[in-house]
């Protein structure tokens, strides 16, 4: 299973949000010293958030991102406020190896079907983020009455090979992941599946590696210092 460090940027910082909540903020610094610790710790793949695009400013992070991008060794995937084809293309030429499609993709799933169109399906991936198994978007303000699995097939159908599922009330918790729902997620599509919120343990990544998922993005837990990197890349290696 791979494993994702997440970096998430907000005024060309890296932070943690609880639960999306931009009045709750930790700020851990460099974004690039943060990328950079990450890759040698042993990571083969980096997850990046612009939270200031999600907020509807796609120019506040775009150096920091193509810095990183061509700073370090390894991959890096990018979402938060992507909403047409021209961003996905200028996060490309920044250097990033796959962009995450949001909020934009619930609202018009053709926008997907267009850049995996373009892009082809290894460059783009979905991101879902469920409030008790529904689809949330604006920043995980409203809860539409779509379902996440629903949503998942139809985008597999317009060819999107990789999505990352959130389960909201489990983001910045520390409590765990939702394997149930991940489980269900997995076994409804044929998605490479990438779970994110609530990894805390060694234990969650042996739990998701039990079910068959394709990766796990790891946040809070390893800026809290609750468990390592080394740790989680042996331990994911092992499962």
């Amino acid at each position: 299973m791979r494993i994702f460090p997440a970096i998430d940027l907000r005024n060309k910082q890296c932070v943690r949000l609880k639960q999306g909540d931009y009045n709750d903020e930790t700020v851990y610094g460099d974004p690039l010293e943060m990328a950079r610790q990450w890759e040698d710790a042993g990571a083969s793949y980096l997850h990046l958030v612009d939270l200031d695009a999600a907020k509807g400013d796609p120019s506040e992070n775009v150096g920091v991102i193509e810095t990183i991008a061509n700073h370090v060794s390894i991959p890096v995937q990018v979402g938060g406020g992507v909403r047409d084809l021209d961003r996905i293309q200028s996060l490309l030429d920044a250097g990033v190896e796959r962009v995450i499609l949001g909020t934009a993709a619930v609202k018009d799933p053709t926008f997907a079907r267009d850049a995996v169109k373009q892009f082809g399906s290894k460059r783009i991936v979905v991101s879902i983020d469920a409030r008790e198994g529904y689809v949330a978007t604006d920043g995980w303000l409203e809860t539409s009455d779509l379902e996440a699995v629903d949503f998942a097939t139809q985008m597999q159908s317009y060819g999107v090979k990789t999505i990352v599922y959130t389960d909201i009330a489990k983001d910045g918790m520390l409590k765990g992941p939702n394997v149930d729902a991940l489980y269900e997620m997995n076994e409804a599509t044929a998605l490479n599946v990438i779970a994110s919120g609530g990894v805390s343990s060694l234990k969650d990544i042996r739990a998701l590696s039990d079910i068959k998922l394709y990766g796990a993005i790891v946040g809070k837990a390893l800026y809290e210092n609750k468990v390592t990197l080394e740790a989680i890349m042996k331990e994911s290696s092992t499962c």
